[in-house]
């Protein structure tokens, strides 16, 4: 199965993405809920961060409370399972990545239908017509919204132009030419990782897929799982020899935290993590000086780059959902991702992206002008699939984790990682 591309994604939904009906907007009240509590679950990742940073102009401006409770990504994910099989309403609003659980998570019924929200109860300003169409697509399901994007973001490699000068490195151009500068920086100075990426099971498919999809390589091939196929192999191949081979130890259990604390404190020379840890990355300035951002260079398959987008939603079991709507559009508003924007998080609106102040932000530093066009590559050429386009996309992110950690330890050779893997997942391919 060929990967979608973020550019396929809007010409194929730009026609179906029109302006949202506000025929009451000259009389839309910010206060309408004043005094209400809405409950927000986040994923304690950067983009939650920046938007919090904001949360009292949204209680001055709206008299509402917003209560939030906020988790590392896997205990964020538990937290909102327990909740929603109970249809517990004590989670108003929470974050949702729609390129992982977005058919999942709709199938169980646990997202509130936006499309409503969008046509009957919209600010003036809110430019629902401004969003990212693909990013709308992508959270769409049976004609239902699920989501509203946040940002858009990707995995890039961020590289030190120091480490790389010292040791006689040129800026890779392939895939071939990371594992080349690995194993130069590895041999001019062991003080350093060489590379770091993630290694933790079930977050690793999101780099991983990158790899995949550069060297040419489908997760799905006539129906079935293809993870041992002779791409599919030298993907997982690859990429689990460099963080064998040239990451830190422990790597198995990294993900983007303990990735982006590692090379903020100067001990990485490669670091391939999402775009939106930039602001974390830079956080103390020391890396400013000594960065550069690339995509992942083109491999057999081109440049074919992991993009998506973190969403909000409403909960389907919300007993006030029209107050937990006014958070869910405050929050993802061009005024706020203008401000958002400035603090690292790409924004998933064209205005946004080509507003005065966000443009003088990114001229401020030649990393952050190095960081956008990376994004626009993202845009340009992106695909949203990571692991296997089913309803059971998380179980199946498992078994890919499965086969990267088992090469990175040794316990198995690729052949035999990639079988069990593909009889784990064709099995759940079957239960449709």
């Amino acid at each position: 199965m060929r990967a979608r591309t973020f550019a396929a994604q809007f010409m194929l939904s730009v026609i179906a993405v029109g302006l949202a009906g506000s025929a009451r907007a000259a009389d839309f009240d910010w206060k309408k809920f004043q005094g209400k509590t809405v409950d927000f679950l986040a994923n304690s990742n950067p983009i939650s961060q920046a938007l919090l940073t904001h949360k009292a102009d949204f209680e001055k401006l709206t008299g509402i409370t917003l209560k939030v409770d906020t988790y590392q990504e896997q205990q964020m994910r538990q937290r909102l399972v327990t909740v929603m099989n109970a249809h517990s309403d004590e989670v108003d609003v929470f974050m949702t990545l729609p390129s992982r659980e977005g058919e999942q998570f709709a199938a169980a019924g646990w997202y509130a239908d936006l499309t409503p929200m969008t046509k009957n109860e919209v600010a003036p300003d809110y430019d629902y017509a401004g969003l990212s169409p693909a990013l709308l697509k992508a959270a769409t399901y049976n004609g239902k919204l699920t989501s509203m994007p946040m940002n858009i973001e990707g995995p890039v490699i961020y590289y030190r132009t120091d480490i790389f000068k010292k040791c006689g490195v040129d800026q890779p151009k392939t895939i071939a030419d990371v594992e080349a500068a690995a194993k130069k920086v590895k041999a001019c100075d062991p003080s350093i990782t060489p590379f770091v990426s993630r290694g933790l099971k079930p977050a690793l498919p999101y780099t991983f897929s990158n790899f995949l999809h550069n060297m040419g390589g489908s997760y799905m091939v006539g129906g079935k799982s293809a993870l041992c196929s002779p791409k599919d192999k030298a993907a997982l191949d690859t990429y689990s020899r460099l963080l064998r081979d040239y990451g830190p130890p422990g790597v198995v259990n990294y993900s983007f935290p303990q990735i982006s604390a590692l090379y903020r404190a100067g001990r990485a020379a490669m670091d391939f993590e999402a775009s939106n840890e930039l602001r974390t990355v830079m956080e103390g300035g020391a890396r400013l000086k000594d960065t550069a951002i690339i995509p992942l260079p083109a491999g057999d398959g081109g440049q074919v780059p992991t993009t998506i987008g973190w969403g909000i939603t409403v909960s389907a079991y919300s007993k006030q959902p029209d107050a937990a709507w006014y958070f869910v559009q405050w929050a993802t508003s061009p005024a706020v991702q203008k401000l958002m924007a400035v603090q690292g998080i790409a924004p998933p609106r064209s205005s946004v992206a080509n507003d005065p102040t966000y443009r003088k932000w990114i001229d401020e530093q030649p990393v952050r002008k190095e960081w956008q066009a990376a994004l626009d590559v993202l845009a340009a050429k992106g695909t949203s699939e990571v692991g296997y386009p089913i309803v059971a996309n998380p179980e199946s992110r498992e078994f890919i984790g499965q086969a990267v950690q088992n090469l990175i330890l040794k316990q198995k050779t690729v052949d035999q990682a990639c079988a069990e893997a593909d009889k784990g997942i064709d099995a759940l391919i079957s239960q449709k």
